[in-house]
């Protein structure tokens, strides 16, 4: 039985749910709009070039959750749902993980975009298990802090390594689609490391190491 591991965010997703859940807020008046909005982009960028501080952005993208009751968290999540996420799952993105699923393959959606906002989207496709950064609950509410190891990097492997244990699937037969070198220490460890959509980094390193390629949402480069 091989795994099949797939990030979320510009992977399965055609777009980024982390951000868009901090854009869906400010646009609600749930946060203050300008300063939200000044620094969610900071953090995405930040993401993007390789040299994001996963604490420092928790800090900011948990807050939210703890500031606000969970019962209207919820019905905000199946607006953001509805609003920000449908459009974003293309039939391509079924059609892969359907492929998977025929096979008889474990599927899991593997991400560092907190729990509370990936759980509904991992079920949207159909896939059972998730591995996400966990947002710390204390008696029912969220306390703006990350429980455990945050799922980002080398977290990933650490978490996902956790999650094997006891498991009869082993990396030596596993997949991993994902879009982003922040990606590259799972990449590295899977025998089937499959760049999806890949930032400039990852399909460099791609490239380089003869990893195919697979174009979900964008149109492959012209050879």
């Amino acid at each position: 039985m091989a795994l099949a591991l797939f990030d979320l965010d510009n992977t399965l997703l055609a777009g980024d749910s982390d951000y868009l859940w901090g854009v869906f807020l400010a646009e609600r008046g749930v946060v203050d709009r300008d300063v939200y909005e000044r620094e969610n982009e900071r953090f995405y960028q930040e993401y993007k070039e390789g040299r994001l501080d996963i604490m420092e952005f928790l800090a900011f993208s948990l807050r939210p959750l703890a500031e606000n009751d969970p019962e209207q968290l919820r019905a905000w999540r199946e607006a953001f749902l509805a609003e920000k996420i449908e459009p974003l799952i293309t039939e391509n993105a079924r059609l892969l993980v359907d492929m998977h699923r025929k096979r008889g393959d474990t599927l899991a959606v593997i991400t560092a975009t907190n729990a509370f906002v990936t759980a509904p989207i991992a079920e949207r496709f159909g896939i059972p298990n998730l591995i996400a950064t966990d947002p710390e609950v204390v008696d029912g509410r969220f306390t703006g802090r990350v429980a455990g190891t945050p799922c980002f990097r080398e977290g990933k492997v650490k978490r996902l390594k956790a999650w094997l244990e006891g498991r009869e699937e082993r990396l030596e037969n596993a997949w991993f689609y994902s879009d982003s070198h922040n990606d590259l220490p799972l990449l590295e460890l899977v025998s089937h490391p499959m760049p999806v959509d890949p930032d400039p980094t990852l399909e460099t390193v791609a490239a380089d190491r003869g990893w195919p390629v697979l174009y979900l949402h964008k149109t492959a480069p012209s050879p």
